[in-house]
């Protein structure tokens, strides 16, 4: 008999308040929200097996991506096919495209792993991604309590590696030091860099002529924002933020390039790409169709797929419809970003089921790229949409 593609280990939970507490010391100090526990005390242990080939999926995933970035880039009618805001097109064409693989140094992966070990892209989050305290401090120190091997250790020596290329001299987030999540995001990034760097509040930056400062009106040369690009196109001061990277008074990580791999309309692209049979090996083609859904850019399924904003987070804008072609499900909690940006659509993929004292939970997996290389799991449990309601799930491999 096969083993199940995922084990769930519960942990006692008479000790859980000196465990959010201790986490709490190590930087993920959001365990427990508004008295809900967003991390659950256990561990997702993954076979090896599936592990194995999810790291080799997303390093070929990867490679893929990257060369369909680099063919959209400075075409502007593909631009407004990933729905990316003209405002910004001028900041991305000015932009200089990174290495082979380095267009983003910092992002995350999200695939639907199936009870069968079935794996599927379901999107790349390649310009802000969260979740990386949860899987760089929490994920190692949850496996360490039941001897589970952790594949996430390398995440600190990757960040440092990766901001020892890029220098930045800020790390900002909104709300910085009130947002328990994205301040405890940047905080740890720092920290596992090495550098010097000081942090801002996006809200409190001021923008003069392209020389941006912060708060205490220090200059800001090089920033690392977990602020997404698209933003810039709606924000009162977006584009006087777009200007100061245009002038080259602000250099931003991840760079502008990071837009054409955050976009969900890449994975449309990539899609249509293979169908036409242009652009991609042989070797890239098996792997499209082994890992990436059916996507495109128009409702052209008469059933059983997913439609969402080709710039959502955390679930928003997301919603399935059944085999009949009806809405079954929307996500209500997320911003729909649907109703600022185009949409795609997406065949529907199965996630692997988990029994927890929180009930049963789809559980979604995702996988960090950081400085290029595929080096640590997130495990995110909740209903079929994984929205912001979602627990932190601890994933092992074994």
């Amino acid at each position: 008999m096969t083993e199940p593609v995922f084990q769930w280990l519960e942990h006692s939970v008479e000790d859980r308040a000196s465990k959010v507490e201790e986490l709490g010391r190590l930087g993920f100090t959001w365990a427990d929200l508004e008295d809900e526990e967003y991390w659950l005390d256990g561990v997702a242990v993954m076979r090896e097996s599936i592990y194995r080939e999810l790291e080799e999926a997303s390093a070929r995933l990867w490679a893929i991506l990257d060369k369909a970035a680099r063919y959209i880039y400075g075409r502007h009618d593909l631009y407004a096919l990933l729905g990316i805001p003209e405002v910004l097109w001028e900041m991305l064409d000015t932009s200089p495209l990174p290495p082979p693989g380095l267009i983003s140094r910092y992002a995350r992966f999200d695939f639907a792993v199936d009870e069968g070990g079935s794996i599927k892209l379901l999107e790349l989050n390649a310009d802000t991604p969260t979740g990386y305290v949860e899987a760089s401090i929490a994920t190692p120190w949850v496996c360490r309590q039941t001897d589970i091997p952790t594949v996430n250790g390398r995440m600190p020596e990757l960040v440092a590696a990766a901001w020892g290329e890029e220098r930045p001299d800020t790390a900002a987030c909104v709300d910085y030091g009130t947002h328990l999540e994205d301040s405890g995001t940047i905080e740890a990034l720092v920290r596992h860099s090495g550098l010097d760097i000081e942090y801002a509040d996006c809200l409190e930056l001021t923008i003069d002529e392209g020389t941006v400062k912060d708060g205490k009106g220090r200059v800001i040369n090089r920033m690392f924002a977990l602020y997404p690009k698209e933003w810039m196109a709606v924000d009162e001061g977006g584009d006087a933020l777009a200007y100061a990277v245009e002038t080259g008074r602000l250099t931003l990580f991840n760079p502008p390039p990071s837009i054409l791999l955050q976009s969900k309309g890449l994975i449309a692209v990539v899609w249509g790409m293979y169908e036409l049979g242009f652009l991609f090996s042989g070797e890239e083609r098996e792997a499209i169709a082994k890992y990436v859904l059916p996507t495109y850019n128009k409702p052209v399924f008469s059933g059983d797929f997913v439609s969402k904003s080709m710039f959502g987070r955390e679930g928003g804008s997301v919603r399935m419809y059944d085999e009949t072609g009806r809405l079954e499900l929307e996500d209500e909690d997320g911003f729909d970003s649907s109703v600022l940006f185009p949409s795609v659509y997406q065949k529907r993929a199965e996630l692997s089921r988990i029994q927890t004292s929180a009930g049963e939970l789809h559980l979604l997996t995702g996988m960090f790229m950081i400085n290029g290389q595929p080096c640590g799991l997130l495990g995110r449990g909740g209903g079929p949409i994984t929205g912001n309601t979602s627990h932190f799930i601890a994933m092992g491999v074994r």
